[in-house]
This record gives C-alpha cells, sequence and structure tokens, in this order.
C-alpha cells in the first residue's frame, strides 16, 4: 500500500497500469514535492476526451501539491510518433504546430494551473522545439545514439505491428523514441522532472528515456502510465460517429461535451466518475452502484462533474439546466448547439438528408439516409419519413430549423 497521497488515490480511481518501480516512486514522493511532466503530441489545436486521463493524472498530482510540466512536442511533431498508427502521419509545418500548440495550452489551462511563478506546485508548459531544433545528428548519435540497442527497439510492440505491415515504418519515425527519451533527460536536467507520465501506448518510449537517464546522467527517474480506457461495449474512449469529442468549447459546444458523458453507459458510470471527475472515490462508488432509473441520475452528475472541470461549473449547470429543459419539460428552443447554414441552400430548397449533413448528425448521405430510415430522424420534432422531402426558408421557425437524431441528439440550423 503506498504512503503517497497521490500514489495512494491514483491507485483507488484506477488511474495507473504500469509504473517502473511503484515502491521507490512511492519513497520519493512521501519525502516532498516532485515534479512530473505529460507530452502531448500538437497533431490538433485542441485537446479531446481521448487525452483526458493523463491531463487527469496531472491535475491529482498538482492537487496533492507536486508540480506538473506539461511538455508540448514542438520538435517532435516534425516526425510523428508512429506508436500503434497504421501509417506515417503528415508532416506538419512549423506555422501549423505552433497553431496547435496554442490551443493545446488553452486545452489545458482549463484543468490546470500554470503559474510563472516558482511556486512548488505551479504548472509550467515547455516546447522540446526549444532543444531537439538545437540538436546536431552527429551529437545526438554520440550523446543518446550509442545508448539504445536497435534489437531492443525492433522489440517494442508498437514498431512490431508496423514492421508487419505493407507500408511499414521510416526511419523518420524510428528516431521519434531517441527524441523522447532525451526530452525525459532534458527535463531532468533543466526542471528535475523525476516521472514521466502517459497512455499505456508510451510504455515502451518512456523506458527508454529512464534508461538513457540512467546511462548518461546515473540518476533514477520513473514511469507511470495509465490505462487505455474503452467502453463496457468496447469502443475507444473519446470518438463518435461525427469525430473527437474536443475540450475547447470553440471546437464542441458545451451542451454537446455535456451531452457525450450523459450518454455513458451503464457500465461504467462509476468507474468514469473515479476516473474523470473530482467526486470522493466513495461517492464515485455509490453512484455508480445505483440500478434502474437511478443510473441516469448518476449519469447526470458525471455529465455535470466532467463538464465543470473542463467548461466551469456555471456552464456545466446551465447545460445540465438545458438538457432538463429539452428532454424533461419539452422546450425546444432552449440553448439548444447553433450551426450557420447558408440561406442560399434554404431558398434552393435542400432535401433531408443534406439536412442532417448540414447539422453534422450524420457523417455522410448514407449515414444521413439509414438514420432517416431507421425512424431516428426529426426535423421540428417531426419524424421524418423521406429522405428527399424538401425543406426550404418556410420551414424556419423562431430564426431556426431544429434537427434531432434519436431522442438526445439536436442541433439548430440558423441560415446565415
Amino acid at each position: 500500500m503506498p504512503k503517497s497521497p497521490f500514489l495512494i488515490e491514483a491507485q483507488a480511481r484506477g488511474l495507473i497500469f504500469q509504473c517502473t518501480d511503484l515502491d521507490a516512486l512511492d519513497e520519493v514522493m512521501s519525502a516532498g514535492p516532485i515534479t512530473a511532466y505529460v507530452g502531448f503530441d500538437p497533431t490538433a489545436d485542441s485537446l479531446h476526451v481521448g487525452n483526458a486521463l493523463s491531463i487527469m493524472a496531472l491535475r491529482l498530482l498538482q492537487k496533492h501539491g507536486h508540480r506538473p510540466i506539461a511538455l508540448m512536442g514542438g520538435g517532435t511533431a516534425k516526425i510523428g510518433d508512429p506508436s500503434f498508427r497504421d501509417e506515417a502521419r503528415k508532416l506538419m509545418t512549423n506555422e501549423t504546430i505552433a497553431h496547435n500548440i496554442a490551443g493545446i495550452e488553452k486545452s489545458l489551462r482549463q484543468f490546470i494551473h500554470f503559474s510563472d511563478e516558482q511556486t512548488p506546485d505551479g504548472a509550467i508548459l515547455v516546447n522540446n522545439a526549444d532543444w531537439l531544433d538545437k540538436l546536431s545528428y552527429i551529437n545526438l548519435l554520440q550523446d543518446a545514439g550509442i545508448h539504445f540497442s536497435v534489437n531492443r527497439m525492433l522489440s517494442f510492440e508498437s514498431v512490431k505491428q508496423r514492421l508487419d505491415r505493407e507500408q511499414g515504418l521510416t526511419f523518420l519515425e524510428f528516431n521519434y523514441s531517441i527524441l523522447q527519451s532525451y526530452d525525459f533527460r532534458e527535463l531532468h536536467r533543466q526542471h528535475g522532472a523525476v516521472l514521466q507520465m502517459g497512455g499505456s501506448d508510451q510504455w515502451g518510449n518512456i523506458v527508454s528515456g529512464i534508461d538513457l537517464t540512467r546511462r548518461t546522467d546515473g540518476k533514477q527517474v520513473f514511469g507511470l502510465t495509465t490505462p487505455l480506457v474503452t467502453t463496457s461495449s468496447g469502443a475507444k474512449m473519446g470518438k463518435s460517429a461525427n469525430g473527437a469529442t474536443w475540450v475547447r468549447a470553440e471546437k464542441l459546444p458545451v451542451f454537446e461535451y455535456w451531452q457525450f458523458w450523459r450518454n455513458t453507459e451503464d457500465a461504467d458510470v462509476g468507474r468514469f466518475l473515479k476516473l474523470f471527475t473530482d467526486l470522493p472515490v466513495e461517492e464515485c462508488e455509490r453512484l455508480g452502484a445505483l440500478q434502474g432509473a437511478e443510473i441516469n441520475d448518476a449519469k447526470k452528475i458525471l455529465a455535470t462533474e466532467a463538464t465543470a472541470i473542463c467548461h466551469g461549473r456555471s456552464a456545466a449547470e446551465e447545460a445540465a439546466e438545458t438538457a432538463r429543459r429539452v428532454f424533461e419539460q419539452g422546450s425546444s428552443q432552449a440553448a439548444l448547439p447553433t450551426i450557420d447554414i447558408p440561406s442560399a441552400l434554404l431558398t434552393e430548397g435542400i432535401p433531408a438528408f443534406r439536412i442532417f449533413q448540414e447539422a453534422k448528425l450524420a457523417a455522410s448521405g448514407g449515414e444521413a439516409r439509414r438514420l432517416i430510415r431507421g425512424g431516428g430522424g426529426r426535423i421540428n420534432d417531426i419524424v421524418i419519413s423521406d429522405e428527399n422531402q424538401v425543406f426550404s426558408s418556410k420551414d424556419i421557425k423562431d430564426g431556426s430549423l431544429k434537427v434531432s437524431s434519436g431522442k438526445k441528439k439536436h442541433v439548430l440550423l440558423v441560415p446565415v
């Protein structure tokens, strides 16, 4: 049983999948505040729910008085992490990387507190381009490359999977693990970081960084991974038919973020409460054990608490109230998500299946047609039976067209 309050709570919440040396890490964390980091790949200008577990690990770390570092992969993004990917990432321009880093920083500030002052628990944001861009290849090989065994690197499951595929693994991507290992040593030297946290897919890269730091600096550092989170039905966390569940309101309306959590499967409620909210573990377990209609109340609490962490308490309660009015009182215009639609489309007339595409309730025309044929599509609260039924400006009510997929997904199309 750990002594460190962080590790005690992290274990109780199910945040720990693997740790390189839990007992030794516990001794270090029990002795006083440490510095730990998580790396973020700037492949988009927002984080999403799939990143949430690593973010919650940083949040919990800060809660217990330790200092989090958010490492932006501005340098490694020029290569792309090949871990468990079917194909190579498209290379990004420096401008795109800078734009994405700015968006990710906004995402993180919703979850953890950053401080310009040297406080023991004030989070800092660091970009690995600051040192990787200055490296010469010869120096990297002499300094770090000499400590890496190709045989061992080829044994990583993430590498083996790519080698078994037709496209293979480029030499560019093969260098990724070396650079990520270099990051750990650099953060240890510059900021005293002794712990790297990340998803379970990063285990090989984390262990390589620990090994490099030990070999070159003679220092003991640690790695801790969070579990891969899937739903009870086996779906990958944070993904939906309409794409990623973004944490920034500019990318996904707060109401839709709340609704994502409200739609949690019954069997996942207790687990997700422990992983993605700040509620006490005992309360999470009590709520997760509810049965029948009562589990829906637990889902609403999950949705509100998870949304409050990401978007603030006021926005979360407003989303919960919107849901109550829409689904319990039947109010159709209560601050639902809105999407602009060109007035010209409605002037000309647009078929029903296209309406669902415009509302982003269907990813394709085929998906929209299947939704309508299955009886799940409604426009202005009327079930649509003809996928080619034409809608025009005369169907606008109170300045918008209400489009619904099933009972829980609603969007207002507003002509502009």
